[in-house]
């Protein structure tokens, strides 16, 4: 297995297996890295991108080989924060919930609502460390806006803020399902990115997302997600999310100060005498300047 040096700053990439295809994405290596939490979902790409150094992870693995419900968020933030990444821009296929967002068009979300029967692997805490980190603003509110104006200015529908609900899947919503989602006036719907927002905030990473309407779920009667029309649309966005993360990587700043970069300064309960040497040991690239 390659040794991994330990390098500060970097800026993360989670999406498609598409997207380390991004023009300018240069000095690409392949990395292995062996987390306490298993797997992550394939290996890590680093190298370069407008003048920055990026971390990229293709959330399914590469060829589309794991389920939402397969994901092991856990292992892929560990390993991003190992890696040196502070900020993560995650771009993600999602069903529209509400008319005004056409398929091809980007909600730069800023809440989630979680109906998954994931909550125990969102979290690295546990095993001896109670630690509870504030929620109520889950998306970085700096990294999202720069995301929001730079795909305006590609030329991108973009929608400033909405809540996405995160079901396991991976069967879609039933009928009943999606009309509740849609007459509650929730925004988008997908299946991946709760569990990385959430282990994100923990490791103290600026986390936000591109979610990429496909579809308008099957909420509107004459409207059916099928994989076809998904897929049809996930073709347009890739290049619309390509041209908006290579805008995106060189407005972020260059050191890590924002509010998420100290989540976890008041989270922890458990007094440090009392932390267990194995856990601390996990959580080392996480806990880092609280040891």
């Amino acid at each position: 297995m390659l040794k991994i040096r330990m390098s500060k700053h970097k800026i993360g990439i989670i999406g498609g297996t598409g997207l380390y295809g991004i023009e300018g994405f240069t000095n690409q290596k392949w990395v292995k890295v062996k987390t306490p939490f298993g797997k992550t979902s394939d290996d890590l790409l680093t190298g370069k991108l407008g003048g920055r150094d990026v971390v990229f992870l293709a959330r399914h693995g590469r060829g589309h080989r794991i389920l939402p419900s397969e994901l092991n968020h856990r292992a892929n933030i560990w390993a991003m924060k190992k890696l040196g990444v502070q900020w993560i821009v995650s771009v993600s296929a999602v069903g529209s919930l509400q008319e005004k967002y056409k398929p091809c068009d980007i909600v730069v979300v800023d809440q989630f609502l979680d109906r998954t029967k994931q909550s125990t692997n969102h979290t690295f805490f546990g095993r001896g460390i109670v630690a509870h980190v504030a929620f109520s603003h889950p998306i970085c509110e700096e990294l999202r806006q720069i995301i929001l104006r730079t795909a305006r200015a590609e030329g991108a529908n973009a929608h400033d803020g909405g809540t996405y609900v995160c079901m396991e899947g991976p069967a879609f919503s039933t009928r009943a399902e999606s009309l509740t989602n849609h007459r509650a006036g929730y925004d988008v719907i997908g299946m991946t990115n709760l569990g990385e927002a959430k282990c994100a905030r923990e490791a103290e990473i600026a986390y936000a997302t591109m979610a990429m309407a496909t579809d308008y779920d099957c909420w509107k009667e004459e409207e059916h997600v099928t994989l076809e029309m998904i897929l049809h649309n996930l073709h347009r966005n890739a290049d619309t999310a390509k041209k908006v993360v290579a805008k995106v990587i060189p407005q972020i700043p260059a050191e890590p100060n924002w509010p998420c970069h100290s989540a976890l300064k008041n989270a922890f309960l458990t007094d440090k005498k009392l932390w267990p040497k194995k856990t601390v040991t996990d959580l080392k690239p996480i806990l880092g300047k609280y040891i």
